[in-house]
């Protein structure tokens, strides 16, 4: 059995103490031993890797992934793409997010039915690189709702399926268990960067719903649901929904629903893409009408999750990145923007992107903290991320990505930069 000593190391295990000097010792593609008391673990034949007090923690967990989102810059772009081309894009997206630190994701939804099945599949079995993958099925949204690109005269695909009425959604959704999704998504409101449903519109009735749930829980799946008006956010909360998205239009009595279920459900702010959204707005000539929803949605974001955090209620970080102006890859943005916008303390947000969502996956007993016996998911990074955040952005920052004890990435060059600067 194979063994990795990593030598010298700063651990922030994930746990929300304070990080600690220590020697790791990884075998048979666990965390065998932590000691504090550095120098003292051999291991006969073991490879030894000098840190030179570099930091060691989880590898970060995407919470709200689409891998099968690639620099689309509409809706229409995702349905133009024949299944061939997509799948080998999703591929590369994959390859791209672990080459970033996500050794996991959480997907919350695949723009094709089997996308998100294919690439876990691989990536499960060794033959392409990428996260730890829980597969979603498609968008499952209504006639005007998130998704529906259509018009009266002309039919469009984008990244949804339609379904209207319990018995269309429970085709739906059982058609997403039968080709082997691990969840399903439903789009409850409307959104702003939408034509016919705005955000604080909410589309998809309680039935309808509730018909996507009982079909989830038949097959012991979870429900994911895109929520951005209150209604939306209460109709879920009351459904049984696992995963509530985006939710920043939730007043007091959803907030209070969702504190009431805050040991079962988890909430994404998916801050990334209108936060980028309004960054490009900043240029002349921008439309002052998207302007100003945006920086609506922003501000009732900014207030729902500085409640979410004093609350207790279970936020992970990601979500929305794949179109032109959110690239794979750049996902970690988040964990800075849970600090700058929600107010979340370095440690907080690393949790956030680590431990909980690694709670997400249904793998908290053994994924998300640096503790012996688990998964060994680390990453080994030049620098202090609880000093600067926008560290765990820059890859070259990333010089080691392991994910089951298998190195993925190992930059020996920036060991030996570093080992001659400690010699110093």
């Amino acid at each position: 059995m194979s063994q990795t000593i990593i030598r010298d190391c700063r651990v922030w295990d994930g746990s929300g103490k304070a990080a600690f000097p220590a020697d790791l010792l990884i075998e048979g593609g666990r965390i065998h031993r932590v000691a504090r008391n550095r120098g003292q673990l051999v291991g006969g034949g073991a490879e030894v890797i000098e840190a030179g007090g570099m930091t060691l923690m989880p590898g970060l967990v995407e919470g709200h992934a689409h891998i099968s989102f690639g620099n689309a810059v509409a809706a229409t772009d995702l349905g133009d793409l024949p299944p061939e081309e997509h799948t080998l894009l999703t591929a590369r997206n994959a390859k791209t997010l672990l080459d970033h630190g996500f050794t996991s994701a959480y997907s919350a939804a695949s723009a094709k039915l089997r996308l998100d099945i294919v690439i876990r599949n691989a990536i499960a079995a060794g033959q392409i690189p990428g996260p730890r993958l829980k597969a979603c099925g498609p968008e499952i949204t209504v006639t005007g709702g998130l998704g529906d690109e259509r018009s009266a005269h002309m039919y469009r695909e984008s990244f949804a399926v339609i379904a209207d009425g319990p018995a269309e959604i429970v085709k739906w959704a059982r058609l997403c268990c039968r080709e082997g999704a691990d969840s399903i998504k439903l789009n409850v409101s409307g959104d702003n960067l939408y034509k016919a449903a705005r955000a604080e519109m909410t589309v998809m009735s309680e039935a309808e719903i509730r018909a996507g749930v009982e079909v989830a829980r038949d097959f012991h799946r979870k429900v994911n649901c895109h929520c951005r008006a209150a209604e939306s956010v209460k109709r879920a909360v009351r459904c049984g929904v696992d995963v509530i998205y985006h939710c920043e239009h939730a007043d007091t009595e959803a907030l209070d629903l969702l504190e009431g279920e805050k040991h079962r459900v988890f909430v994404g702010p998916a801050i990334g893409l209108p936060y980028a959204v309004r960054e490009s707005l900043t240029a002349a000539g921008a439309d002052p009408k998207l302007r100003e929803l945006v920086e609506r949605s922003l501000a009732a974001a900014v207030r729902t999750y500085e409640q979410m955090r004093k609350r207790g209620i279970r936020v992970v970080i990601g979500g929305d990145y794949g179109f032109d102006i959110t690239p794979q890859g750049a996902n970690a943005r988040d964990i800075e923007h849970f600090v700058k916008l929600f107010g979340y303390s370095p440690s907080e947000a690393l949790a956030c992107a680590t431990r909980v969502g690694a709670e997400l996956m249904d793998m908290g007993h053994e994924l998300g903290q640096v503790r012996e016996g688990y998964l060994a998911d680390l990453l080994l990074v030049d620098g202090d991320p609880l000093a600067d955040l926008s560290i765990l952005q820059r890859q070259e920052r990333l010089v080691a990505i392991v994910q089951n004890g298998n190195f993925h990435k190992l930059d020996r060059d920036a060991l030996a930069r570093r080992q001659g600067r400690t010699a110093e």
